[in-house]
């Protein structure tokens, strides 16, 4: 019996390795997408579209109403720019969305739970660990304990790439022979990409320190 995964599917390039990766290694996998009010609305047009062509069952959930809570990140809010940069700067922090892993991962448990699936991946990766605290080794390993305490149907939460930075999150989806172009990173919700945004920014370094150009338009 084939097992089943819920993945947490953004349509960003670090979940779609993860989802192309539960596929190949021959899980029955369900994506699962959320609508939070992002700027960055782009990737869910991707993820939809990269489903369709797995034949993948998607979800996208619609939970915008939750962006009325978050006015302080640029992510969401109407008020604030997404800033430029480096991920390592200061100024990044604006665009932490408070407490958005563990809201995500919450509905997906459920959502495991309902499908009878044994886990849910998402795509936390070092990279993420100075700035979002839910991103973390800790976050992943204490949420895996809740998750199994909290449903008499025990369901395990991981992500594969965790102590794996961005480059390699690409290194290995290259060798996956995986095709990047329909994926999303840009946080400005920009129809190109801006290419200075820190997402941008670290998207590009992974793409040239594997020695590859990227396949999407750039406003710079």
């Amino acid at each position: 019996m084939v097992a089943k995964l819920v993945v947490i599917y953004s349509g960003g390039m670090d979940s779609f390795t993860v989802l192309n990766k539960a596929v190949k290694d021959n899980y029955e996998v369900y994506a699962l997408s959320f609508d939070y009010g992002q700027k960055h609305h782009k990737e869910l047009v991707c993820a939809k579209q990269v489903c369709e062509e797995l034949k993948i069952p998607h979800k996208i959930l619609d939970i915008k109403s939750i962006s009325s809570l978050f006015t302080s990140s640029s992510l969401v809010s109407g008020d604030m720019d997404v800033p430029d940069g480096h991920y390592e700067a200061d100024n990044m922090k604006s665009t932490v969305v408070p407490n958005r892993n563990m809201i995500l991962i919450s509905l997906a448990i459920g959502y495991a739970v309902d499908i009878e699936a044994e886990g849910v991946w998402y795509g936390a990766h070092s990279g993420d660990h100075l700035i979002y605290p839910d991103c973390r080794p800790e976050f992943v390993e204490v949420m895996d304990q809740a998750s199994k305490m909290a449903n008499f149907e025990p369901v395990y939460v991981h992500a594969p790439y965790l102590k794996t930075d961005k480059i390699g999150i690409l290194k290995d989806g290259l060798k996956m022979s995986l095709d990047y172009s329909n994926t999303w990173t840009c946080y400005k919700g920009l129809e190109k990409a801006c290419g200075t945004c820190g997402s941008c920014v670290e998207r590009l370094e992974a793409f040239e320190a594997n020695n590859c150009s990227d396949s999407i338009a750039y406003i710079t």
